[in-house]
């Protein structure tokens, strides 16, 4: 048992090295300032939890180790807000509040509570593992259900990769801890999910590091990017098939994918992603779509002819499947609803 003890020590010391490594180079990178702190914040929280979950019994007094449970029962969180961040989702600010006081109350509560022996701790230990169970899934979710709408091919993997992976060992060492207790579950349950992470860590270093330039983007002007060099004859001719195709109108069509639009277009998949995003710019295809769609929506909010026009039926007549969709794309396309702009438009004319 004390060599099983040694080595599962020795593997959590490894993997937490290696994450404190990971995490200066991300922090030192060039991404954007809130996905490096997401990214710090998900390795350091994976630490705490590799200190949190060892056999080894330790001194569980004071603020610092409270601190680390703080960290430790973040971990999920942290992964959901990584996910989103990763793949260019918004957050919803309502969901981020609703974690947050979950996480930083049951904390709270367990400190004041005790050991889950009792009722209050065991009903505590429920709720944040309830709900750290489903950020985790949500994770997943996010990483499985848009990965045909992303065009960059590195981070199309590392959705079937990475996050599934991360996402999988986050439910897989919840549900253990939910099946053999929350605390000391001894070296045999806690040696394989050692082992587990310093594989998902290996993985995660090597995906996020070989990649950074694509993946951990910085985003610039367009002014800063050199020139892009001329378009091959293949690719010509399919640049000219798509912009027929947006003359056209089919980015008006509900339910439209890349999928979808290559099979239109007669290419494949492929060769229309790489188009859409190496040379026309795009990241994602919704974004493309969005493009289309939200400058005939300035056309039409704009037109007296149509100033009595419903917001909604534009919307519905641009392909959205709702408003909702409509006015979250039009805000982040025009930093206003398209209520704001219809009026603004007018009161400009008058």
């Amino acid at each position: 048992m004390t060599r099983l003890l040694l080595l599962d020590s020795a593997m959590r010391l490894l993997t937490i090295g290696q994450l404190l490594l990971i995490a200066v180079v991300i922090g030192r990178g060039h991404a954007p300032r809130p996905i490096r702190a997401a990214t710090v914040a998900l390795l350091a929280c994976i630490c705490a939890y590799l200190i949190l979950a060892t056999p080894v019994r330790l001194p569980e007094r004071g603020p610092v180790w409270a601190l680390i449970q703080l960290a430790a029962q973040a971990t999920p969180m942290m992964l959901w807000v990584f996910a989103h961040l990763l793949f260019e989702r918004p957050l919803n600010r309502l969901a981020v509040i609703a974690g947050l006081v979950t996480l930083i109350g049951c904390w709270i509560g367990f400190g004041i509570a005790g050991p889950v022996d009792n009722t209050l701790g065991l009903g505590l230990g429920i709720v944040q593992r309830g709900t750290s169970l489903a950020m985790a899934a949500h994770a997943i979710v996010i990483a499985v259900s848009e990965r045909g709408d992303d065009l960059i091919e590195k981070r199309r993997r590392l959705r079937v990769g990475f996050v599934i992976v991360v996402g999988t060992l986050a439910l897989m060492v919840l549900v253990i801890e939910m099946i053999f207790g929350f605390r000391h579950t001894g070296v045999v349950v806690t040696l394989p999910q050692a082992f587990a992470i310093l594989v998902a860590t290996t993985a995660m270093g090597a995906a996020l590091l070989q990649s950074d330039a694509d993946i951990l983007f910085e985003p610039q002007a367009a002014d800063d990017h050199p020139p892009a060099p001329a378009l091959t004859p293949s690719e010509s001719v399919l640049k000219q098939k798509l912009d027929a195709a947006m003359a056209q109108g089919i980015y008006r069509e509900s339910g439209m994918s890349i999928g979808v639009l290559a099979d239109r277009l007669g290419t494949p998949e492929h060769r229309l992603r790489a188009l859409i995003n190496q040379r026309l710019g795009y990241r994602n295809f919704s974004a493309f779509l969005n493009h289309h769609r939200i400058a005939e929506a300035k056309r039409v909010l704009a037109d007296p002819a149509r100033v009595d026009l419903p917001i909604l039926t534009i919307a519905m007549d641009l392909g959205y499947g709702s408003l909702a969709p409509f006015n979250r794309a039009f805000r982040d396309a025009e930093g206003q609803p398209p209520s704001d702009f219809r009026r603004t438009m007018f009161t400009e004319k008058s």
